[in-house]
């Protein structure tokens, strides 16, 4: 019955939108200009880049005269010095060569950092600009340095010994804090007075540090906060002594290490938290009453402005709460709730907090109309006004210009497709599209002047740079880089080729988005295989008019004579709850019936060869993956699964639960959604790749599988890499994975 209805749709001639989705993806060009080279495995993983230059930590100095950023080398990519450009004259100028500073091997806790913020590379990978906008701080391999504007050098901070991560500069500029050894550190920059404010961190207990699933699910990457006027610092203690420690063994080519982590797997025990306020003058430590229940999370704290009261945000264990709470620093006491946000399904976490000089007023976001929109609310948490509306999802709160009235946001209300940059006025009204290109906008707004930075990107133009005044009007290039003779994608231009945006119809009536990349040449008498490259789960999309370096296998594919084929399923970003909580209790499942309406869409194209389909995605793609060839064999002929979650009591708390609920109350939802019951179902055309050190999804994952498909007999192909993470790092690794994919896709598909 689902089949025929779905056929029934797809002949519906005005649902599918061929050559294009809105306006805007229709203003795209067609083809990008250059040399008609073939794209080769081994050359989009080297460098120089194909994107050309695209920087990163794109940030504008307090006082708006210069715009900094991190530049890979043309010789190496992945080794980054510090740019500049100054927005007077806009030239552009090495700021600070990364050779100067300390190079090393990295400390294990901050390995695991930067693998949480899926940071990579060598030489200088963060920094932050003092509030006078005279110096920078600069980490290093553990040491920490302080660049001079005025002097023009680099000096290293005196610190002691030992590795420090997470190091900031104080509000005021007179402080730097980092931690090491799990404790809190301050050295005065005046003094060079080095202070120790808490003592007890080390095994189970850390200071300052966010956990685990606070780095990975939350978004949250540090454990302390400054006061504005440098007086107090906020901090979270973590206990994980109850969390269950994992001997994993990571496998290198050399040898075998044993690692003890402790992970927080679904319905086992997680870290106890406390918040507490350390007072700099006295080194005393208040901590602020956070409940009875301890089994919880806090994923913000944030402080008002005078540093007098302290924000975070309380979310309960099921994730079905969320608490908005303020507490005085002269009663930790008795913290006040300001606002409650509730869902049957789960609450999302946004970072779209702004409390106002002016006026006492906070900007707050919420899903609580079933997209995530922005309201005003006074400090008493009541709501003044909804600031923006409508069947549309708010990306991010990007500024406020109180001194004018504007409120600045990136979202998606022209296409879901596109993110735009927008304004709407603070007391209310019509919002006003700053941005016009279409594509990816994201904005980085000066501090103390009207200007913002805008980092676009779209599938046909590489990342640019460019600096505009606070309504759009275009300033000054930054990075134009146009994809012209010179630039590393010239030569390959020429055969890139741009999908056609289709729209379907799920189960339920909800709009599906999906692309089509055709294959080059093509011949529309010919029948080609397809390869249906999918992610499918929360808080991501693939179907953009944006650049990835993703699509460069795409590209590589179709030169080989492949379609590529991409759709969105029900519980992917940016289109409102509804769209998002159809997969509540039961992964694995709408997913799939969507990524089959896809395929009966594909079907029914006459240059698609129907028998000859396969599906291919990492992560919860490679989830995808084995649920699409072990649910659905006679939709795909072949999978690849690529560091695959295959049993969800394998994987952290608070990303399973929050879709899951508890094992413990939902286990006929966690057998359903494991990949394990459908083993007897699959017939042949797997291979299944895993980094044998995956600290994020842990290889036993996989193993679980290989053991079950053995003890079936059934045949399938693994590739496990000596070393590598989740995120399969590495110019070598990379060109033999991207090997292995392409020639298992030859044999199996053609």
């Amino acid at each position: 019955m689902r089949k025929s209805w779905v056929t029934s749709f797809v002949l519906s001639a005005p649902l599918i939108i061929g050559s294009g989705l809105t306006s805007q993806a229709n203003a795209m060009e067609a083809k990008m200009q250059g040399n008609k080279q073939p794209l080769t495995i081994e050359r989009f993983n080297a460098s120089p880049a194909l994107a050309g230059k695209s920087p990163r930590g794109l940030k504008l100095s307090p006082d708006g005269t210069r715009v900094t950023y991190l530049a890979g080398r043309a010789t190496n990519q992945n080794f980054y010095d510090l740019w500049q450009m100054d927005v007077e004259s806009g030239k552009t100028s090495i700021l600070v060569n990364a050779d100067k500073l300390a190079s090393g091997e990295l400390s294990d806790e901050e390995k695991a950092r930067r693998e949480r913020q899926r940071i990579y590379g060598q030489g200088i990978m963060e920094y932050g600009w003092s509030a006078d906008s005279q110096s920078i701080l600069i980490p290093a391999s553990g040491k920490l340095y302080l660049y001079s504007l005025a002097a023009d050098k680099v000096k290293a901070l005196s610190i002691g010994e030992g590795f420090a991560t997470d190091a900031k500069m104080s509000p005021k500029g007179h402080f730097v804090s980092f931690i090491r050894n799990q404790n809190l550190y301050v050295l005065n920059l005046i003094s060079n007075k080095l202070t120790q404010v808490t003592k007890d961190g080390g095994g189970a207990i850390k200071n300052g540090m966010a956990e685990f699933v606070a780095q990975e699910e939350m978004g949250r990457y540090t454990g302390y906060w400054w006061t504005d006027d440098e007086s107090h610092i906020a901090y979270t203690r973590v206990d994980e002594s109850g969390v269950e420690l994992v001997t994993r063994n990571e496998i290198y080519a050399d040898g075998i290490k044993l690692t003890e982590q402790r992970y927080p797997y679904a319905g086992k025990t997680n870290v106890k938290i406390q918040l507490g306020i350390a007072n700099l003058s006295t080194l005393k430590t208040q901590w602020v009453n956070l409940g009875k229940e301890q089994d919880i999370y806090l994923p913000r704290v944030k402080w008002l402005p005078g540093g007098k009261q302290l924000s975070y945000q309380w979310q309960s264990r099921d994730q079905k709460t969320l608490m908005f709470q303020v507490v005085s620093i002269n009663n930790v006491n008795k913290p006040h709730t300001l606002i409650t946000e509730t869902s049957k399904a789960w609450v999302n976490l946004n970072a779209d907090l702004h409390f106002l000089n002016k006026q006492k007023a906070f900007i707050w976001a919420s899903e609580r109309d079933g997209y995530e929109h922005l309201y005003l609310l006074g400090n008493d948490g009541k709501l003044i006004r909804q600031l923006t509306k409508g069947n549309w999802t708010v990306d991010a709160l990007e500024y406020v210009d109180e001194t004018n009235g504007w409120v600045y946001f990136t979202g998606r209300k022209d296409t879901p497709v596109e993110r735009q940059l927008y304004r709407v006025p603070l007391a209310g009204g019509t919002i006003e599209r700053i941005s016009h290109r279409s594509g990816m906008h994201n904005a980085v707004f000066a501090k103390k002047k009207s200007v913002y930075l805008d980092y676009f990107n779209s599938l046909t133009q590489p990342p640019q740079i460019s600096l505009h005044s606070d309504d759009g009007k275009l300033l000054q290039w930054v990075e134009q880089n146009e994809v012209k003779q010179g630039h590393p994608l010239y030569d390959y231009a020429g055969l890139w080729q741009q999908p056609e945006f289709v729209k379907l119809k799920a189960e339920d009536g909800q709009t599906l988005y999906s692309r089509i990349f055709k294959p080059v040449p093509f011949d529309v008498s010919k029948k080609y295989p397809v390869v249906v490259r999918v992610y499918g789960g929360p808080h991501a999309q693939l179907v953009t008019n944006s650049w990835t370096d993703k699509d460069y296998f795409t590209q590589y594919l179709l030169q080989q004579g492949f379609i590529v084929y991409q759709l969105d399923n029900r519980g992917s970003a940016h289109r409102g709850t509804k769209f998002e909580h159809a997969i509540y209790h039961n992964l694995g499942n709408v997913e799939v019936d969507d990524q089959k309406v896809g395929v009966d869409y594909l079907r029914s194209l006459p240059y698609v060869d129907g028998g000859n389909i396969a599906i291919y995605g990492h992560s919860y793609g490679g989830y995808m993956a084995l649920m699409g060839i072990f649910k659905a064999p006679d939709y795909f002929k072949a999978a690849i699964s690529g560091a695959p979650v295959t049993d969800w009591r394998l994987y952290d708390t608070h990303y399973t639960e929050r879709y899951m609920g508890s094992p413990v109350t939902n286990k006929k939802g966690y057998d359903a959604s494991s990949v394990l019951p459908y083993v007897k179902n699959y017939q042949s055309g797997l291979l299944m790749y895993h980094g044998m050190a995956d600290d994020n999804v842990l290889f036993e994952n996989s193993t679980r599988v290989y053991k079950a498909l053995q003890d079936e007999g059934k045949l399938f192909q693994m590739i496990d890499y000596p070393g590598s993470k989740h995120s399969m790092r590495g110019e070598k690794v990379r060109n033999h994975l991207y090997k292995s994919l392409a020639d298992f896709l030859e044999r199996k598909l053609k």
